[in-house]
């Protein structure tokens, strides 16, 4: 697969949604993350970034002007000992709580499907990174409706063992913006990574769209300590 410009991906579509980026620094010494949220209606858009413990939580800019929680708020990331779990959705917990009882990523998808948004049947985008002696490895998954069609989920897991350094993969939940909204397709994309993580940030967040972008979570691993570094941007603040 030819490794892609990380840039060029995001500034390719105003509305690619939801999307996780996971892989290793060129220097082969961190994990690096990024998830970033976009929103095309009010509500969507009411949203920000807030530190959980470990990991984060989104919430209402605005609690005035919240409608529908059920899809927007939710904790995005969440710390399980040696793994960091990343998702678009509350299947954040689900994969937590099953995982907390030794299920595999897997397995914990096997609960949970595409979001129940009709027409859009937005898709439940996940990564987990798991730590171990000094190495890690890391797995996405996507789950979506099969071409529209609520009444069939396909499943798809995608896992990186050894990752390569300055390597990432990317998945997102939309191909682009439409009504319905197209969602993704293929595997993950293979894309590049900085070493710094205020690089990082900068590049995704500035490529983008302006209208629809909403915030944007950036975490940095210490592969051979865990020790992490991390930074929040919310349009709204």
């Amino acid at each position: 697969m030819l490794k892609k410009s990380l840039a060029e991906e995001l500034s390719s579509t105003t509305y690619p949604g939801r999307g996780i980026v996971i892989g290793k620094t060129p220097d082969g010494k961190k994990a690096a993350i990024a998830y970033f949220i976009m929103g095309r209606s009010e509500n969507s858009r009411n949203r920000i970034f807030v530190k959980d413990g470990e990991g984060i939580r989104t919430e209402a800019f605005d609690p005035s002007k919240l409608e529908d929680p059920s899809l927007i708020i939710y904790a995005p990331v969440r710390v399980l000992g040696n793994k960091t779990i990343v998702t678009n959705g509350d299947q954040t917990d689900t994969i937590y709580d099953l995982m907390d009882k030794q299920y595999t990523f897997e397995q914990a998808l096997r609960t949970r499907e595409f979001e129940p948004d009709a027409p859009n049947y937005t898709p439940r985008i996940s990564g987990v990174l798991h730590f171990d002696n000094g190495s890690f490895n890391y797995a996405m998954s996507i789950l979506k409706s099969n071409n529209g069609n609520p009444k069939a989920c396909n499943r798809y897991t995608f896992a990186y063992e050894n990752p390569v350094a300055g390597e990432a993969h990317f998945i997102h939940t939309y191909m682009g913006d439409g009504n319905p909204l197209p969602s993704f397709e293929g595997e993950p994309t293979l894309v590049d990574v900085p070493d710094n993580m205020e690089d990082f940030a900068d590049l995704v967040w500035n490529n983008l769209n302006n209208d629809n972008k909403v915030s944007l979570f950036v975490r940095y691993i210490n592969i051979e300590d865990g020790s992490y570094e991390t930074k929040i941007i919310n349009k709204n603040n």
